[in-house]
């Protein structure tokens, strides 16, 4: 007897584990081993949720959509049984974002894909700037990018910086490469550069800025010198008074 329990007893467990439901997602594009969808700026994501295990009672069951946990809107006839979103254009913010979908009545019961949005550094065109002699010059390339930029270099009139002979500071924080002067020389720091930061995906991107060095200018001390006639025009003025109340006492 026991014998013949086992068997059925193992084909009842097989008959549960199939009729077992869940939430799946598909997408456009599609999604990798990692539940991960790569995508790139100004691109577009669709996401389909829908029931998945084969529970005909499920149909009507409503879905619920989450973007980094907070409820994504949906309208009334996207909501039972399978339901879509979609993001465009993918923009900077999503970059990271998971989307997540569960039963409405089951929140255990849900699935979840992340976005990687790939971009290249936004570096192009030119800029003039004007300093003066003496002058702190700071230029400023934005690198930030997905991947991160391989590499960074800057070059003056077609050659590579000397940061030692021209007196440069270099810095990079992986959102910013900051070429600085403390004290600008119209010999050595006038002229035309290129910031060019290279991606593996996305290759090369510059920038230029064509630099001009003028000369100092006289800055005349607006606030000093309105103080200092302030206090002149306030010493004659208690002058007067006081000259004024003495000829008044003179003359009683």
């Amino acid at each position: 007897m026991k014998l013949m329990f086992r068997p059925l007893l193992f084909h009842l467990l097989l008959f549960c584990a199939t009729q077992t439901f869940g939430v799946k997602i598909q997408s456009v594009p599609g999604v990798n081993n990692e539940g991960v969808i790569e995508t790139e700026l100004e691109k577009s994501v669709s996401l389909v949720c829908q029931h998945d295990g084969g529970h005909d009672t499920l149909v009507d069951e409503e879905l619920v959509w989450l973007r980094n946990g907070a409820v994504v809107s949906l309208t009334e006839g996207n909501k039972k049984g399978r339901s879509s979103v979609c993001v465009t254009p993918v923009i900077y913010d999503d970059n990271g974002v998971t989307f997540s979908c569960h039963l409405s009545k089951n929140a255990t019961v849900t699935a979840s894909v992340t976005l990687n949005v790939t971009y290249h550094p936004q570096l192009s065109g030119s800029e003039e700037v004007a300093v003066e002699e003496e002058a702190e010059l700071v230029l400023r390339c934005d690198i930030l990018a997905n991947p991160p930029v391989s590499s960074v270099s800057w070059k003056l009139n077609g050659s590579v910086v000397d940061l030692l002979a021209g007196g440069f500071s270099l810095t990079n924080d992986g959102f910013t490469s900051k070429l600085t002067v403390n004290s600008v020389e119209k010999s050595l720091h006038e002229g035309t550069y290129q910031c060019t930061a290279t991606s593996l995906i996305y290759g090369e991107h510059s920038k230029q800025f064509s630099v001009t060095v003028t000369e100092t200018t006289f800055k005349f001390p607006l606030m000093p010198m309105v103080a200092g006639v302030v206090v002149v025009c306030l010493t004659s003025l208690l002058a007067v008074v006081s000259r004024w109340n003495r000829i008044t006492k003179c003359c009683k």
